[in-house]
């Protein structure tokens, strides 16, 4: 999307979100042009004052005027506040819209987006991009309105007060309305790249924060550091090249402003002489004409804002315009009975020549343990995410009791699925709620605790300070790993799907806590269709059938003895870990 929409078309549909707000903008409306008015009204009130109080010394007007300033700064006062707490109501408030709306567009994105896009250049957008965009869409229209309205107002003064000054000075309108455009383009070309830059910073310290041992270990902190300052001086190259525009234009403006003030005192000299013009009027001209020089300056300074605001919006219409992932299925599902089964299977990643599987074909029945087993690399992650469609299939079939998947709605499909990975995915709360999460937040409390028991979890939580209320952190940093995979068993018992997939649930624990791990396990596999990718073939000694990817394909299949026996790729594994063991 980005460099083929025109910039208006971007902006006008980002004023879309202001829509909701329209009382809110209306209110702050009328706050501008009431302070515009009383600006205006100001300047005007020097002509009586310089020739009713300095010339004319009239006593009574000398004490009624200034009463006249104060008031008129009081309205504008309570104007501008106005003016301010609506405007930044709404602009916070598209903000929030905008970050609400982009979240729920991620999640309702295809895996493969997550391939192509890493978390931090997402949080850039929810972050940094989300603000530039409220500054666009409001603060930049408060700032346009409020300095336009402020500058006509002075204009009304200077052409009631002498209109053959004012169209004189207005010949300097054209260049300057050609060096805003100027200054425009540039910001423009200037405000995607330190976006991009700043998604590059901030994933650049996250992988180096985040594997800080790593880094340490390996001596690696200067390559980070290196690797980080680069990339802040290209960020920092692109900042200065910003406010350099911004440096040239203002003074630019400023220096046409003095242009201006000198053609004023000119051409208000010559009206004076011919006695059109009095010391009160060519005061309140001279103060017109400073009050717009600031207003000027900052509707300039308000481009590059602006031109930040529509990159922004750009960015973020360029994720909630992607297509969501493909939900066309409209057979409805309640519980499954578990029979799965893949037939010629074949998928590919984007871009890749060849596939990630091929040819793929077995069945899983309930009540029975399927391993997949095979090197690194091999397609087993793959294949598992095929089931509750993360990616989805190039050419076969994937059927759940004899329908394909694409069938079933994805949200009844992936009822059908628990998931215990080797990374579980917890967040910060109550060791209850990252029991019973999402569509399991209503569970029965004594559901919860037996699910707890039978994950071998209760044993620590019982020892937990508020036992399941008890909170475990950010990502359940206050567990060990052990404990935070009996509670994803835990999870997963409490949903009771009747498919099961466990993705090298065990291959990071100690043996303590992979026998705890394993024994939960053992409680939650009967009756349900399971899938295990194993890494320690240990643990799928007693497995119903064994499948051994090699490149994508399956290479091998057969129970555990039958493989052994055979002496191909999984006797070699076997033997491989057997030594290692040793």
């Amino acid at each position: 999307m980005t460099g083929t929409v025109p910039p208006f078309q971007t902006y006008r549909r980002l004023l879309g979100f202001a829509r909701p707000y329209r009382p809110l903008l209306s209110v702050a409306l009328a706050g501008m042009l009431i302070e515009a008015a009383a600006g205006a009204a100001f300047t005007k009130l020097m002509e009586p004052v310089v020739n009713e109080t300095f010339i004319a010394k009239n006593a009574e007007l000398s004490v009624l005027l200034p009463l006249a300033i104060i008031g008129l700064f009081f309205v504008r006062g309570i104007a501008g506040y106005v003016t301010d707490m609506s405007m930044g109501k709404s602009a916070r408030s598209i903000a929030r819209d905008l970050r609400v709306q982009v979240l729920g567009k991620y999640l309702r994105l295809p895996g493969l987006r997550f391939d192509s896009e890493p978390v931090p250049s997402m949080l850039v957008r929810l972050g940094s991009d989300s603000d530039q965009v409220a500054q666009g869409a409001v603060d930049a229209m408060k700032v346009m309105l409020q300095q336009s309205f402020q500058i006509i107002g002075a204009l009304v003064v200077m052409l009631w007060t002498s209109w053959q000054v004012t169209v004189a000075i207005l010949l300097l309108g054209p260049p300057l309305a050609w060096m805003m455009d100027k200054v425009g383009r540039r910001y423009r070309s200037i405000s995607h790249r330190i976006q991009e830059s700043a998604a590059q910073l901030w994933q650049s310290a996250d992988q180096a924060l985040s594997n800080q041992q790593e880094v340490k270990v390996y001596g690696a902190q200067t390559v980070e550091l290196d690797r980080y300052a680069g990339l802040a001086n290209n960020n920092l190259r692109l900042a200065m090249k910003v406010e350099s525009t911004r440096g040239i234009s203002s003074a630019v403006v400023q220096l046409m402003g003095s242009v201006g003030l000198a053609l004023l005192l000119f051409f208000a000299g010559r009206e004076a002489m011919a006695g059109r013009l009095n010391a009160g009027g060519f005061v309140a001209l001279m103060m017109a004409m400073m009050a717009m020089i600031p207003s000027l300056k900052q509707l300039t300074n308000v481009q590059g804002m602006l031109q930040r605001g529509v990159a922004s919006a750009e960015r973020l219409f360029d994720v909630l315009d992607a297509p969501d992932e493909l939900d066309s299925g409209t057979r409805r599902l309640e519980r499954a009975q578990g029979v799965l089964e893949f037939r010629g299977v074949t998928a590919r990643y984007p871009g890749q020549a060849q596939p990630a599987l091929a040819d793929i074909s077995f069945v899983a029945k309930p009540g029975t343990v399927t391993a997949i087993v095979g090197r690194s690399g091999s397609g087993k992650s793959t294949l598992i995410k095929l089931i509750p469609r993360f990616y989805d299939i190039e050419a076969g079939s994937i059927l759940l009791d004899g329908h394909p998947l694409q069938e079933y709605r994805l949200a009844d499909l992936r009822r059908q699925i628990a998931l215990v990975g080797q990374q579980v995915m917890l967040f910060d709360g109550t060791v209850a709620a990252n029991v019973a999460y999402g569509e399991l937040q209503d569970a029965a409390p004594e559901g919860l605790e037996q699910a707890v028991h039978g994950a071998n979890a209760m044993e620590f939580v019982e020892r937990l300070p508020d036992g399941l209320q008890t909170p475990i952190g950010s990502k359940g940093g206050r567990l060990s790993g052990g404990q935070r995979q009996r509670l994803a068993i835990a999870r997963a018992m409490l949903k009771d799907a009747p498919i099961l997939i466990l993705d090298e649930a065990t291959a990071a624990l100690d043996t303590e806590s992979e026998r705890l791990v394993q024994d939960a396990l053992n409680r939650l596999m009967p009756d349900r269709t399971t899938l295990v990718i194993a890494h320690r073939l240990s643990t799928i000694e007693h497995a119903d059938q064994v499948l051994v990817l090699d490149h994508g394909r399956i290479v091998e299949r057969g129970n555990h003895a039958e493989l052994l026996a055979h002496d191909g790729l999984y006797a070699h594994l076997h033997r491989m870990q057997f030594r290692e063991a040793e």
